[in-house]
């Protein structure tokens, strides 16, 4: 969800203590799909050092710590992955158009590809034990619903709040869903019916 909390990560901020060879963007990307799999805690600095060749002591000294290259992690997925949810609320009719485009790409892209399936924001650190991931995703989480409440707002403004709140609730139950092995055309079924009755929540007075 996602991208819509962009922290731009450039190659200078990991430059300091990496190997010789060390590419960042490729670094991020190995470490993104560990998270995808097995979630912050089941992801070790040892094990995204094995699987970028290097030592503990150079991964700390590239990315400072665990949490801090899972931020890095997260802006990345974002800016990229996480597009979808701006880039729906920014398509044309209503508001209820527009989560229903919101709700059928999440289906789509939540859905077990390669191994991965949902969403690493909502889903990433859930049950986490690291306060400072969980606080990290939950504001990301939240400013995701603050981009759709906006949305909202623009055709129902008194009930934003509370219309985004039950969008974010199926973004969640997507994710989850994926991630216990849903098939697609499941996750598009309950797309399909989120969408129905987020339109009749909508319309109502």
């Amino acid at each position: 969800m996602q991208g819509i909390f962009i922290v731009m990560t450039t190659k200078k901020s990991l430059a300091r203590g990496r190997p010789r060879g060390f590419d960042p963007e490729t670094a991020l990307e190995t470490a993104q799909k560990l998270f995808q799999e097995k979630g912050y805690d089941g992801v070790g600095v040892a094990d995204i050092g094995r699987a970028l060749g290097i030592t503990p002591p150079s991964f700390y000294n590239a990315f400072g710590s665990k949490a801090a290259l899972f931020e890095k992690v997260l802006s990345r997925y974002t800016g990229s992955f996480g597009r979808f949810v701006p880039d729906a609320l920014a398509g044309g009719g209503s508001a209820a158009d527009a989560v229903e485009r919101v709700l059928r790409d999440a289906a789509r892209l939540y859905a077990r590809k390669e191994g991965i399936a949902g969403c690493l924001v909502i889903d990433g650190a859930r049950g986490s034990g690291d306060a400072e991931v969980v606080a990290l995703t939950g504001r990301m989480t939240a400013e995701s619903q603050a981009l759709i409440a906006a949305r909202i707002a623009q055709d129902s403004p008194e009930r934003a709040e509370l219309l985004a709140s039950i969008v974010v609730i199926a973004l969640k139950g997507l994710s989850a869903a994926a991630r216990d092995g849903a098939s697609e055309a499941e996750l598009r079924a309950f797309a399909e019916a989120a969408a129905a009755g987020f339109r009749s929540a909508f319309t109502a007075r």
